[in-house]
């Protein structure tokens, strides 16, 4: 098993667009119980990454609750990129 963070990285590297709730959501059974999954803690790693040019902001809505929700997405060289730190 990966740490929570690499398997947040690893995610991405499909092309896909996510947010940090389908991040959430696609590692609940593996990694829910980890102090690390929590919102705030997801969302400032999905930050860290976006800054370290690992993932970049996609797309972005208002949710149901009437907050912001940011999408991220990977290109092919933050893929390879990733690829390349987390093999």
């Amino acid at each position: 098993m990966r740490p929570l963070f690499q398997e947040v990285l690893h995610l991405y590297t499909d092309g896909k667009e996510r947010s940090r709730k389908m991040v959430q959501d696609e590692l609940r059974d593996v990694y829910g119980n980890f102090r690390a999954f929590k919102d705030h803690q997801m969302d400032e790693a999905l930050h860290t990454a976006m800054s370290n040019g690992l993932i970049a902001e996609s797309n972005f809505e208002l949710g149901e609750n009437g907050k912001l929700v940011m999408y991220y997405q990977a290109d092919q060289d933050m893929i390879d990129l990733i690829n390349n730190y987390i093999k």
